[in-house]
């Protein structure tokens, strides 16, 4: 077993898994990979099945429906954190997180990190393939999510990030209600709040080459009102 996992939630993945695992598993020789399918309709799971019985360092979780992104991680950090695994990362599976960031998140970690944010909006940092509306949305809801809640972390809603094990450990996620953008910002301000060290590295965010975004209008209702219960009850 390597001591750091990738995970990799799946919902209508088929056509992008075994090409990011590839990419996953060339860029990164310290890690495994999780990847957990909220049994997509696509045959998403059982390709994935296919590639974990090719490939020693795949592992899959299967779940009996979609019940949102932050269920899903929770399901998998509760995963990682049974099996072992010292540096827990989250990850899309649509290579709109370049696999190449892998080695400096982790690196960062084993250099005393507890969380390392792989970061749109440091210097370095930045969007490729993104319209204007989206832009302001996301840079937007980041500087929302940061004033109220009284943080410097820049990207806030990101979900390119490493984990210290200790970091996920110390959170009862019986308490973590939110998903989505929300679900992002929930666990680095708790983070912060527990005292951890949070530290950004610049990554360049491309939209997903294959399929359709998962963004919708109840996610980012969701993150508007979530900080909000956040400031007030964490």
């Amino acid at each position: 077993m390597n001591p750091a996992l990738v995970i990799i939630p799946t919902y209508n993945e088929r056509d992008n898994l075994e090409p990011i695992s590839s990419a996953v598993l060339a860029a990164e020789p310290r890690a495994d990979i999780l990847v957990v399918d909220d049994n997509s309709p696509d045959g998403t799971g059982p390709l994935a099945d296919a590639l974990a019985a090719k490939e020693p360092r795949i592992r899959v979780l299967h779940r009996q429906k979609k019940e949102g992104l932050g269920r899903a991680y929770l399901h998998a950090f509760q995963w990682a954190l049974d099996a072992g695994y010292t540096f827990i990362i989250e990850m899309d599976a649509d290579f709109s997180h370049d696999p190449k960031y892998l080695p400096r998140l982790i690196d960062e970690a084993m250099a005393g990190a507890d969380l390392v944010l792989g970061s749109r909006y440091v210097k370095g940092g930045g969007t490729l393939n993104w319209g204007t509306g989206r832009q302001i949305i996301s840079k937007g809801g980041s500087l929302y999510a940061r004033s109220i809640l009284g943080v410097g972390v820049r990207d806030l809603t990101g979900g390119f990030k490493c984990f210290r094990r200790e970091v996920l450990q110390s959170m009862n996620f019986s308490q973590v209600k939110s998903s989505g953008y929300a679900f992002q910002i929930e666990l680095t301000f708790r983070a912060l709040k527990a005292g951890f060290k949070v530290k950004e590295i610049p990554i360049v965010f491309e939209d997903r080459r294959v399929g359709q975004s998962k963004m919708s209008r109840k996610i980012f209702v969701e993150a508007l009102t979530m900080v909000w219960k956040l400031r007030l009850t964490v």
